[in-house]
């Protein structure tokens, strides 16, 4: 389990370099005229449609749209960094939007469930999301338990992080269902998952309490 987090880690560090190379370029084309919040406003509503996408069954053209729109979640931080205007602010608001868009693409995924004659499934995409959102929760009330320890807002953040099912990954296996067509059984893994990786973060820490 700790080998798998790590090369997930190691993954999801060559994809953020890859971004903020991009983010530089991105930013010297337009000047700095494009802000992190912007970025990370345009990601929120683009994920509106794209969970319509997926009640109405479109769900390869919804995958290709959370590719694209998903990098946002890692360009709006690069902006950030680049044009030093990382702040706690920013923070709140990357981590409460993203929660918005889990929200927004598991109702389009039980609502597209019911549609097909899989209504069992969609309980389990409301499972999905309860778990999904448990993993941050606990998270953050642990980053609220060490906050006045004299750490810095991104170490706070980084404190509780461990567990395989963060939210890129969560994000991953629904773009690979959604090119593959079985969100039924996506959902059910992410619900499964999500729930052990809760309850490591309480465990962890608690220990670390």
């Amino acid at each position: 389990m700790k080998f798998i987090s790590e090369v997930i880690s190691v993954i999801r560090d060559i994809v953020r370099n890859i971004i903020f190379q991009l983010a530089k370029r991105l930013n010297k084309l337009t000047s700095g005229n494009i802000t992190p919040n912007s970025v990370t406003y345009t990601s929120l509503l683009a994920h509106i449609p794209i969970a319509v996408l997926i009640a109405l069954d479109y769900l390869v053209l919804a995958g290709v749209l959370l590719i694209v729109f998903g990098l946002f979640d890692s360009l709006d931080g690069a902006l950030a960094r680049i044009q030093k205007k990382a702040s706690d602010k920013g923070m709140l608001l990357d981590a409460s939007t993203d929660r918005m868009k889990e929200i927004l693409l598991y109702c389009g995924s039980a609502y597209y469930l019911v549609n097909n004659q899989e209504a069992n499934y969609a309980v389990w995409a409301v499972a999905a999301c309860g778990a999904s959102i448990l993993v941050s929760y606990i998270k953050a009330k642990g980053e609220t338990a060490i906050a006045g320890k004299k750490l810095s807002a991104n170490e706070v953040n980084r404190a509780f992080a461990d567990g395989i099912m963060r939210f890129e990954v969560r994000m991953a296996v629904l773009i690979i269902a959604l090119f593959s067509g079985q969100l039924k059984y996506a959902v059910v893994f992410i619900a499964i998952t999500s729930t052990f990786t809760a309850f490591g973060r309480l465990i962890s820490i608690s220990n670390k309490l």
